[in-house]
């Protein structure tokens, strides 16, 4: 019998792996999918970093340097942060509280899906687009900024940039479960403007008030840049690990607001 149970145990467990993967990736595809059809999110998310490059990095200083870089490498690391982030505030801070506010978190909660799932679909959807803002910066660079990359750092940068996307989708998650649906957006551009712009997102971090440098480090915008600035030669300040450690920190704190909002929630749905 007890033989008979371990053979079941081994054919059922790969089934339901496979089963559980299926699942996965399919809601990872159309919440993808649900983004790209969504113009205020999909054009808004990947026009403004690209914009904002093509006017501040290939028009306005495209012969300028900053410190060991060119401007316009210097941008594709602090405008590809900035393009990461708010893909994935949007999705994750915006998505989650309109679908709290329509009840679609309680349709999915009752269906037999695995829990997890709806929050990976969130996170390959922000990562997905964050890729593809890098790459178009990258390109723009390449082709009309006269940025020369090497290969093995452009495929770093890709790579810093999409695990970066990960403390930011915990950031969202920790808005979207205690915002409303109607004050989410307003709530994220309050958030997610003011911390790019003192992180140095928009204006290298050496040309703002000293205040403000000091302030930044404290800000996960800002040890995100600082990484992406050390894969393409730029003057990135600290250890790699600290800022890894910042981010891993701070991704965990945001983790733990999120699930006080979804027991908060699930107290008030269930009992």
């Amino acid at each position: 019998m007890a033989t008979t149970s371990a053979a079941l145990t081994s054919v059922v467990s790969p089934r339901r792996f496979n089963h559980d993967l299926a699942v996965y990736v399919k809601e990872a595809k159309y919440e993808f999918l649900k983004y790209l059809r969504i113009p205020v999110y999909s054009f808004s998310t990947v026009l403004f970093p690209v914009m904002f490059y093509v006017l501040f990095g290939l028009l306005m200083n495209r012969q300028g340097t900053i410190g060991q870089v060119s401007v316009s490498t210097y941008l594709i690391a602090s405008y590809g942060t900035f393009g990461v982030m708010g893909a994935s505030l949007f999705a994750n801070g915006v998505g989650v509280a309109s679908e709290r506010g329509l009840g679609w978190m309680q349709v999915k909660r009752a269906s037999p899906m695995p829990p997890f799932a709806y929050f990976f679909a969130k996170l390959v959807a922000s990562m997905i687009f964050g890729s593809i803002i890098v790459l178009l910066l990258l390109i723009l660079g390449i082709a009309f900024g006269g940025v020369h990359i090497a290969l093995l750092s452009a495929l770093k940068l890709l790579a810093v940039l999409i695990m970066g996307a990960i403390p930011f989708c915990a950031m969202g998650l920790a808005i979207g479960y205690f915002a409303g649906p109607n004050s989410a957006p307003a709530l994220v551009n309050i958030i997610y403007l003011p911390i790019s712009f003192a992180s140095g997102l928009w204006i290298p971090l050496a040309f703002l008030p000293k205040f403000l440098q000091k302030f930044a480090t404290v800000l996960p915008p800002y040890h995100l840049a600082q990484l992406a600035l050390q894969t393409v030669g730029g003057f990135g300040h600290g250890l790699n690990s600290t800022h890894w450690e910042f981010l891993a920190g701070f991704t965990l704190l945001c983790l733990g607001i999120a699930r006080l909002g979804f027991h908060r929630d699930e107290g008030k749905t269930y009992g």
